[in-house]
């Protein structure tokens, strides 16, 4: 299968290793073009836009920052409808608003081309290990078409309803990273405070009720005070945003996380919105009097 890839960012480059590794013929294209060449080196073709990424192939897969990136390299100039034959699969793993995927999906299919939503979970780690969970929105029959080269990134592949449900489940997953990474960070925060080994802690508090990935792999840093990069806290803020705003046109109160997105937004104005989004610990750590603001 011919598959073409747009968006080589942390998650897409290693993303499109995984489909290279996996013996596909993949044709990659990213606005910061040097970003193609490690790719490059891996057997991919380039194109020097979305349009010739996508021309030719039966599947192109879409992962960029937000609904505005994802409406401009599919269709804006030389975008991917552009190039984009009929019967083909637009597979967009992005993180965008879920109204604006079933627009995108309604103009791709006018032209005889099919569109799912696959927007994922697991961070940088389960990119680079092919162990995404894949949330999808749209038709069962076009899954199983994707279902191969999906495969290839993830390990757990959910079909959750028609063209916008994948956006609308992974606004639940960032919803509940939101109240488990505050959640982790106090209760680390009560154990630092009252000067117990909060190391051997954890290992106690991973094996029973409380454990949680969120936990084991992001409550060192907590510890240490240090994020190196998951998933980008302001990444999270913008994808709060959307499940925000689906909830309030659904009228469902998100108290937890109405106050991270806050946190978030602050401290993406004080500089540390490329930091791994448990960076939202500093604001706890800082409120308890552990470090300065």
């Amino acid at each position: 299968m011919r598959v073409g890839f747009v968006g080589l960012g942390t998650m897409g480059a290693a993303m499109a290793t995984r489909l290279l590794a996996a013996g596909f013929d993949v044709t990659v294209h990213n606005r910061t073009r040097a970003r193609e060449e490690p790719l490059a080196e891996l057997g991919a073709a380039r194109a020097a836009d979305p349009a010739e990424a996508a021309r030719g192939a039966e599947m192109v897969v879409v992962i960029v920052s937000d609904t505005p990136d994802v409406d401009q390299v599919v269709f804006g100039p030389d975008g991917i409808a552009a190039g984009l034959a009929p019967g083909a699969l637009v597979v967009d793993m992005s993180t965008i608003a879920p109204d604006a995927t079933r627009t995108y999906a309604a103009r791709i299919a006018e032209q005889g081309a099919t569109w799912l939503d696959a927007p994922v979970s697991g961070g940088s780690e389960g990119a680079k290990n092919g162990t995404l969970s894949i949330m999808v929105g749209g038709d069962a029959a076009d899954l199983e078409r994707a279902r191969p080269v999906l495969s290839a990134m993830g390990t757990t592949i959910t079909h959750v309803g028609p063209v916008g449900s994948g956006q609308l489940a992974k606004a639940m997953n960032q919803v509940v990273i939101a109240g488990t990474y505050a959640a982790v960070a106090e209760g680390i925060v009560l154990g630092l405070k009252a000067g117990i080994d909060v190391e051997a802690a954890l290992a106690a508090l991973a094996g029973g009720a409380a454990g949680s990935w969120g936990l084991v792999h992001r409550g060192p840093n907590v510890v240490r005070n240090d994020y190196p990069l998951g998933f980008r806290v302001r990444l999270h803020r913008k994808d709060l945003g959307i499940a925000l705003d689906a909830a309030r046109a659904l009228g469902a109160p998100l108290p937890v996380a109405a106050l991270v997105e806050q946190w978030e937004t602050g401290l993406i104005a004080r500089g540390h919105g490329d930091e791994d989004v448990s960076a939202i610990a500093r604001v706890v750590r800082e409120q308890a009097g552990l470090d300065d603001d």
